[in-house]
């Protein structure tokens, strides 16, 4: 029987009910060896109050406004029969948004309705990017699906490969030109007297099948990042490794050994710098050297998260402060040194009960989901301090994914408010408005929006 995920205090509702194999998978915690919310598949958390860590003056812990006097509402509720969502991605007016299925959907805004579907053979989309009129989908069996986006008066969408794409050296195997020797015990060779052809072609297939092996990751796609100026697209595993694509010819130029634990988030700024987030409690820093051969990527400096997993990161567009999501519940914090140019600790935003799973940010809002259910706006001050705008209520489930936009009707000053669409394992997509200037407590969980059922 499937555990309520309800908030104590809130009714129950049978139909919200979620797995329960473990439940202490999104509680808050210190250790680094507990079990990744990226497993799949994803289960649900119990409610448990901990301590709060301690605060020091070298890293002090900004509690923020828990008072939130900003007006949000819930605009839009939808209920698909997808299971959980796992991702949510937004560009040029469209949402996309990938769960268990082998559908993702396509939204259309403001409306948020329906606009389309990209289906695959594979399930669970678990990262989503869109650049350049592309889009990236990650799956759980390790490999990346791409659509091209056409505007042909509506938009449309045309598989164009899955990465690492299938037969991208048979010509070499088939030709003859491998130079891949037998390898006793792997799998036994044909017969000789078929012929020196046959041996040829046992040789390309099993050349390729490993080759395959090597370029895919060997566990579940966790993150994706784009760099498009450099022609790259990074993919994060449960693998432990960071693989790189080259976009122009969807081949895998480089592996980086990045963690001794799993990757949960990757995050690439404009000036081509790396971070990566882990389940062993640190962000590292990684620069690419045109000039290194086979691994240009090399590590510069290794952040310590205060001994809790990293889930989820989010870089601010200038790249100057870098946000790390972590199981204790607390959302971390760096920002560049106005001399050194090198990261250095601020201090971490508290509020979350439970894990935080997904950020985004826009202007200078930070939007933080949770384990705990609710999803939290943040304003940055301009003296760097911050305060909590909103805390939006309503779903019954861990929120796995949240994207954001501003709303503005020809301000510079990113005041007029923004919407928020967030994604939950209780399988609701909700889109929220926000604004800054309002009354408070417009929305609430018992009287928020009705959701449509599909």
């Amino acid at each position: 029987m499937g555990s309520s995920i309800d908030a104590p205090n809130s009714p129950q509702c049978p139909s919200f009910a979620i797995r329960d194999e473990s439940l202490n998978r999104f509680l808050r915690s210190v250790s680094t060896k507990e079990p990744s919310v990226s497993d799949l598949p994803y289960t649900t958390p119990s409610r448990l109050q901990t301590a709060s860590l301690p605060s020091s003056p070298h890293h002090p812990f900004a509690a923020g406004d828990h008072s939130p006097t900003t007006a949000h509402r819930c605009v839009s509720s939808v209920l698909k029969k997808d299971g959980q969502i796992l991702s949510i991605a937004v560009s040029n007016g469209l949402v996309y948004t990938g769960s268990e299925t082998n559908v993702v959907r396509v939204w259309k805004l403001p409306q948020f309705t329906e606009y389309g579907q990209l289906k695959t053979r594979a399930a669970m989309a678990v990262a989503l990017e869109v650049s350049n009129d592309k889009v990236y989908a990650a799956y759980a069996d390790g490999k990346i699906r791409v659509w091209r986006r056409s505007w042909d008066g509506v938009p449309r969408h045309v598989r164009l490969a899955t990465i690492p794409r299938a037969g991208i050296n048979v010509r070499g195997y088939i030709s003859g030109k491998d130079k891949m020797p037998w390898i006793p015990g792997l799998v036994n060779p044909p017969v000789r007297s078929k012929g020196l052809e046959s041996v040829n072609h046992w040789r390309a297939n099993l050349g390729f099948k490993q080759s395959l092996m090597l370029m895919k990751h060997r566990g579940a796609i966790t993150s994706m990042a784009i760099n498009q100026s450099d022609d790259i697209l990074y993919s994060a595993s449960l693998d432990r490794t960071v693989k790189v694509w080259r976009i122009s010819d969807h081949k895998c130029i480089e592996t980086i050994q990045a963690h001794t634990e799993p990757v949960n988030a990757i995050v690439v700024a404009d000036d081509g710098v790396l971070y990566t987030g882990s389940d062993d409690a640190t962000v590292r820093v990684w620069r690419r050297n045109f000039c290194s051969g086979d691994q240009p990527h090399s590590l510069t400096v290794t952040l310590p998260a205060k001994n809790s997993p990293v889930k989820t990161l989010s870089l601010t567009g200038d790249g100057a402060v870098l946000y790390g999501g972590c199981t204790d519940g607390y959302i971390h914090y760096w920002h560049k040194g106005w001399f050194s140019g090198q990261l250095q600790y601020g201090g971490a935003l508290q509020g979350h009960t439970h894990a935080v799973m997904c950020l985004a940010i826009v202007s200078n809002f930070v939007i933080s989901g949770s384990a705990d259910s609710t999803c939290r706006l943040w304003n940055r001050e301009q003296d760097g301090q911050y305060k909590c705008l909103a805390v939006l209520q309503g779903h019954r489930g861990p929120i796995r994914c949240v994207a954001v936009f501003p709303d503005r009707s020809g301000r510079d000053d990113g005041e007029d408010g923004c919407t928020i669409c967030t994604g939950s394992l209780d399988g609701i997509l909700k889109v929220w408005h926000v604004n800054p200037k309002g009354n408070a407590g417009r929305c609430s969980p018992q009287h928020g929006c009705d959701y449509k059922e599909d």
